[in-house]
């Protein structure tokens, strides 16, 4: 009989397209490949039967060791079998976790679902949610989630372009870079390097989830949130203090978006193909971005106090905002507030970023006071501050009254989780340092604000 069944000749697949069972050129560069994708289904039928003929039929075959050494696969000692490494892709299931199938009516059509909410969203949802050991339930929901994260991407594009175009309409990625002291310059850059070492991190690992999550969650937050909101005083400034300092921070606005794009163009290859090629004005060093490096961490840019800054401020203007919030303020009316700072190095670091606050936060006036103003209403208090809106409006004592329990319950919940993890000795002793030392760190801040959450409470009595 000269034919083989299917699973027999798949068994033989990877040596036999390459000239086998003739040595030749072929199997020494191309055999064994880096990595086979597969889904745990055939994994008996296939995997184990090309790993059980590969190494039967290739055994003492060598790699050319230039190729191998290149591949980082140098070390390997056997080249009989066929791949190196397998990545089990999950399935895609209905939104209920069945099995699709004609007969139970569940199939998705992808070819609707790309003309609904896009390719680039599409494929970000299968890519965000392609956890390792975890079927894919498909959700239009979450794709159309993912379509309105390729809207901010747009949107953002059109900021950048329309403020670059008015204060240096022939800046290019690269052009004149000029470094800056400024904490949302040296902040932004922190945090585009971490996020940049954590998703080639990812990507290396396999976990393609972690990596379009931890793009998704840079791009969304701390850039456009945050760093785009906090330039665009700078953006507008007058006068030739003021233009030197929009021109900085159009270079590194520029220079952001640009290194943001090569992140996520694995994820999103379409919008971010089309916008690439806009910056450049349709005139790019390369042909297409795919060909552009993929950007990596440069470690020396970390800047933990940066960051750590950075973090207090956007603490105290969602704190404000949430006052806010809860009094029904008009968007459009500015606030003054009181604020209780609990070290001078916060003191300064507000003092210096006043306006910031004033601007994202809605205030009128920032009055630093010298006594805690925790139990006067409306107010929050934190580990490093408090911060009361000067409003007048009638306080609804017991929402505030149920606010603060659920907020009590909330911290005293996760000190318990705390004082659990560092009485395990076992824990203690085989977690790194660091960690260790930063849950000791947050249960002393969170004993503070325990503290603090019952005085308030008595206040309210």
């Amino acid at each position: 009989m000269d034919v083989l069944d299917t699973w027999f000749s798949s068994g033989l697949l990877p040596f036999t397209t390459l000239g086998w069972p003739e040595k030749t050129r072929d199997q020494e560069v191309f055999y064994p490949t880096t990595l086979l994708i597969t889904a745990y289904e055939i994994l008996f039928f296939w995997v184990a039967r090309m790993i059980m003929f590969g190494c039967h039929f290739m055994q003492g075959h060598r790699q050319d060791p230039v190729l191998k050494q290149a591949s980082g696969w140098g070390e390997k000692k056997d080249d009989g079998v066929p791949f190196r490494q397998v990545y089990i892709h999950a399935l895609v299931r209905d939104a209920d976790r069945q099995k699709m199938s004609k007969t139970k009516g569940n199939v998705i059509d992808p070819l609707d679902i790309i003309q609904r909410f896009g390719t680039d969203a599409t494929r970000f949802t299968l890519a965000a949610m392609a956890a390792p050991g975890t079927d894919i339930a498909f959700s239009e929901s979450r794709t159309d989630g993912y379509r309105a994260f390729a809207n901010k991407i747009w949107n953002a594009a059109r900021f950048m372009f329309m403020n670059v175009d008015r204060v240096e309409p022939d800046l290019r990625p690269g052009q004149g870079a000029t470094p800056s002291d400024l904490l949302e310059d040296v902040w932004i850059r922190s945090r585009f390097q971490r996020v940049t070492k954590e998703v080639n991190e990812a990507l290396a690992a396999y976990r393609f989830h972690e990596a379009a999550n931890r793009i998704y969650d840079f791009f969304w937050g701390d850039f456009c949130d945050w760093y785009i909101e906090l330039i665009k005083g700078r953006l507008n400034a007058e006068g030739s203090a003021g233009k030197e300092s929009a021109s900085v921070a159009c270079r590194n606005l520029m220079n952001l978006f640009e290194a943001s794009l090569r992140l996520l163009h694995p994820v999103m290859p379409f919008i971010t193909e089309e916008i690439w090629q806009a910056i450049y004005d349709a005139n790019p060093p390369l042909k297409s971005v795919a060909l552009a490096a993929y950007p990596q961490a440069d470690e020396k840019q970390f800047d933990l106090k940066a960051e750590t800054n950075m973090a207090i401020l956007q603490d105290l203007i969602v704190n404000v905002r949430n006052l806010r919030a809860e009094l029904t303020v008009e968007p459009k009316t500015k606030i003054p507030i009181q604020l209780f700072a609990q070290s001078a190095e916060i003191r300064v670091l507000i003092e210096q970023n006043e306006d910031a606050v004033k601007r994202l936060a809605g205030v009128e006036s920032i009055a630093q006071v010298e006594q805690a103003v925790a139990t006067q209403p409306p107010s929050r208090s934190t580990a490093r501050f408090d911060v009361r809106v000067v409003y007048e409006k009638k306080i609804d004592v017991a929402a505030e009254r149920e606010r603060l329990h659920k907020e009590l319950e909330r911290a005293e919940k996760e000190w318990a989780n705390g004082q659990r993890q560092l009485s395990n000795e076992q824990f203690v002793a085989k977690a790194p340092a660091d960690v260790v030392e930063r849950i000791r760190k947050r249960a002393q801040e969170l004993e503070m604000l325990i503290a603090q959450i019952k005085k308030k409470l008595e206040e309210l009595e």
